[in-house]
């Protein structure tokens, strides 16, 4: 599943992400690596997610959340 559908209050686990190579770049510099826990903690207006990673609360838009894939943490 696709970061975008997932659901506040659960923890995901990062399996893949597709974006660009300078914003991928970004994202994995900040923590969001292969198999990285996120928490969905809101969901704003316009598609925003509000997560938190590695102790850090971000809020990250649709177009990268539509191409980030995780799954249910176990």
């Amino acid at each position: 599943m696709q970061l975008n559908e997932a659901r506040v209050g659960q923890t995901y686990t990062v399996k893949r992400i597709d974006l660009p190579f300078e914003m991928q770049r970004r994202l994995e510099a900040l923590g969001m690596t292969d198999e990285a826990p996120v928490s969905v903690l809101n969901r704003k207006g316009k598609g925003i997610l509000i997560i938190k990673l590695r102790g850090t609360r971000f809020a990250l838009g649709y177009n990268i959340t539509k191409n980030i894939e995780v799954t249910a943490h176990e």
